[in-house]
């Protein structure tokens, strides 16, 4: 009987992730004219056509979408068959790219600790952090990614999670803004003032504004910037105020409780908002991995160190 060639599953989950000869080139490594030629033969193997023209689009055929997530899984399972056995975890020769999509807070707040850490209990383990523009699980699903860090959103019943921290908001000013001069910030006071909000999607409406909007107080919101850095970066040089999540503050010149100099001042809102959890998110693929599972517990024990709170 002839063996399959193994190397076409490698292929066709490229194609049924990125539904695109070109983009499943590029992700391997080949030309368009090769992946073209082994869709082909994929087409050929399965008898189905797997990817069809739809306008100037390519989409996925009924028994292509059935086998996508068994693709996904069976390249993964063969992947973990062809690392070194995993039996006992040698950190100090564990050599893997761990890969951690988060947001720009996440990474400015917990990213050097993060790489110290890593880098002192296993020294050729690299991490990448990867831009989260937006909230999917497509990246979890397909193995893009080992980690995701972030609020939870819609991402399936198989992802696993664990909480890190519990996070809130907070406001922020220069250092010397005529706001730090007042014992205590009241809900007319801020409302009153200029402010700068960071929203990807710019939105501009949220948990703050429906507490002010139960006092009868509306902010003024005179810039929209894609992130918490820029919103910070505005209200540095300006008189504006800037709503960031208080565990973004961690690495931040701002003025604490103690009245350490700095060039920013945090202040707690007025209002009261829900709090926010940040978790780590995980395919099942990789919950007993013990390289994983490492992972997971070095980003838990340095959330923790960070923000002792979070561990109630």
């Amino acid at each position: 009987m002839t063996e399959p060639d193994l190397n076409l599953l490698i292929a066709l989950d490229a194609l049924l992730a990125e539904v695109s000869v070109v983009g499943a080139a590029r992700r391997l490594g080949l030309s368009a004219s090769a992946m073209s030629r082994t869709l082909t033969r994929l087409r050929t193997v399965t008898e189905d056509p797997l990817l069809v023209r739809a306008g100037r689009h390519m989409v996925l055929t009924p028994y292509a979408e059935e086998l996508r997530e068994r693709t996904q899984n069976a390249v993964f399972a063969a992947r973990s068959v062809l690392r070194p056995s995993a039996t006992e975890l040698n950190l100090s020769t564990l050599e893997r790219t761990f890969i951690i999509r988060a947001n720009e807070g996440f990474v400015e707040a917990f990213g050097a600790s993060l790489i110290a850490a890593a880098a002192r209990a296993a020294p050729l383990v690299r991490l990448r952090f990867s831009p989260k523009p937006e909230k999917t699980s497509k990246h979890l699903r397909e193995g893009l990614v080992d980690l995701e860090i972030g609020v939870l959103g819609t991402m399936g019943p198989e992802i696993r999670l664990q909480a890190l921290f519990r996070d809130r908001f907070v406001g922020v000013v220069r250092a010397g803004h005529p706001l730090t001069r007042e014992p205590e910030v009241t809900a007319s006071q801020y409302a009153a003032l200029g402010h700068v909000v960071a929203s990807r999607r710019e939105r501009t409406y949220g948990p703050v504004d429906e507490a002010l909007a139960e006092l009868g107080l509306r902010r003024n919101i005179v810039a929209v910037v894609p992130s918490f850095p820029a919103a910070l970066a505005v209200a540095q040089e300006s008189d504006l105020v800037a709503l960031v999540p208080a565990s973004f503050l961690n690495n931040q010149p701002v003025t604490n409780i103690d009245g350490v100099v700095a060039t920013l001042w945090a202040f707690e809102l007025p209002v009261t908002t829900r709090a926010i959890t940040i978790s780590q998110l995980w395919h099942p693929r990789s919950e007993a991995d013990p390289a994983h599972r490492w992972l997971r517990q070095l980003v838990l024990n340095v959330c923790r160190q960070l923000v002792p709170e979070c561990g109630s």
